[in-house]
């Protein structure tokens, strides 16, 4: 078993900060980040192409361009690269998001990956005219996914469900591959959906030894169905030539938090359903006040990001060698795909590719992408100091 690395498109913008850090006079607003458009989206795709990178990551949400169309205009920018499409089946109709993966497989060759969310966050789920409580959105999720792999048959699917029906449900020509789907989600609720459904099964950075329990539930629940599931993890990465460095950058990215800007994430993070998020927001304590290494929860694993940030709240923090060996601690329990990001994108996706992916494969750790990299100067690229 090997390890297959991803990276993330940041398609609500970019730029050296957590959240956008604003100048000494708050009245002048806030300094510049990159912006989400398709040229530096591009840039970024690229770069995790030629670095070796098997797929990248497209969230979605309120705050970010739409994963589905952002991708689709990134198709022929790259040759390899997949493309992780993040969607939430609940505002969508089964047949037609059968449709969209089937007509996507066809135009981009083969590079389409599913990412199913369910959704935490009623509020968030209400702007888009869903009003399930958090237990019936994931039975719907039960409904939805049953339907869309019923179409991606190649026969006329009838079902009806609690949630959701159809009546001889098509498409033109079934997906060649079927795309894989990864699925998260913590609670009770969630797990069974991911052992019936679910091709690889995503936990966000928690510490090894919760990581592993969880791996252990849910491969218990597959194997009661027949079924094996792969396992991946999503992770932020800041990794450096020294340990010294990787935590100054760690540093940076606290300093630029105001306790206000913590407050406001926080009020809202609590207000989330996601059990998943609820364990995220429990690993950090909610303040600034432990300073940058007070924040590391298990060797090189800092929370500093989730005191802002929704979803995948952990970083990798360390040497090249340092984050490899946590790398190698979460692959012994079972990881195989790593879904990585970190600010801004581009510059850390060459520090990561050009320090940690080569220990990896000098450890035997690495799939063959890494291989398949080609014309990289010796010198580290980065796109500004």
């Amino acid at each position: 078993m090997t390890i297959t690395p991803h990276w993330f498109l940041p398609t609500s913008g970019d730029g050296r900060t957590i959240v956008e850090r604003f100048h000494a006079n708050r009245s002048r607003g806030p300094v510049a980040q990159r912006d989400a458009d398709i040229g530096y989206l591009a840039q970024v795709a690229r770069a995790a192409e030629q670095l070796g990178f098997e797929g990248v990551l497209t969230p979605t949400g309120t705050w970010c361009e739409d994963a589905w169309l952002t991708t689709a205009a990134l198709i022929r920018e790259t040759t390899r690269l997949k493309y992780l499409v993040a969607f939430r089946p609940g505002v969508i109709s089964p047949t037609l998001a059968a449709q969209m993966a089937a007509t996507y497989q066809r135009i981009s060759g083969g590079r389409l990956l599913l990412n199913i969310v369910t959704g935490g966050d009623s509020i968030e789920q209400k702007r888009f005219g869903d009003f399930h409580d958090h237990d019936r959105r994931y039975a719907r999720t039960d409904e939805f996914l049953t339907i869309a792999r019923g179409v991606w048959s190649g026969e006329p699917f009838d079902f009806t469900g609690e949630h959701l029906s159809v009546e001889g449900a098509t498409v033109l020509a079934p997906p060649d591959p079927v795309p894989p789907l990864y699925f998260g989600g913590s609670s009770p609720a969630a797990l069974p959906v991911a052992a019936r459904h679910a091709d690889v099964y995503l936990t966000w950075g928690e510490p090894p030894a919760q990581v592993a329990d969880k791996i252990r539930r849910v491969r218990e629940l597959a194997q009661a169905r027949g079924r094996t599931i792969r396992f991946g993890i999503r992770l932020h990465t800041i990794s450096r030539d020294t340990s010294a460095e990787a935590w100054a950058e760690a540093g940076k990215l606290l300093d630029a938090l105001s306790p206000e800007q913590v407050a406001k994430a926080q009020a809202q993070l609590a207000a989330s359903e996601s059990e998943g998020q609820r364990r995220m927001v429990a690993l950090h304590g909610g303040g600034l006040g432990r300073g940058v290494r007070g924040l590391e929860i298990h060797p090189n694993l800092w929370a500093g990001i989730g005191l802002v940030r929704g979803g995948a709240g952990t970083a990798m923090v360390g040497s090249h060698a340092e984050v490899a060996d946590l790398v190698e601690e979460y692959h012994a329990l079972g990881i195989e795909e790593f879904v990585l990001s970190g600010y801004p994108h581009l510059e850390e996706a060459y520090w990561f590719a050009e320090g940690v992916l080569p220990e990896l494969a000098h450890r035997g750790l690495l799939r063959g992408t890494r291989d398949r990299r080609v014309g990289l100067p010796e010198e580290r690229h980065v796109a500004a100091q």
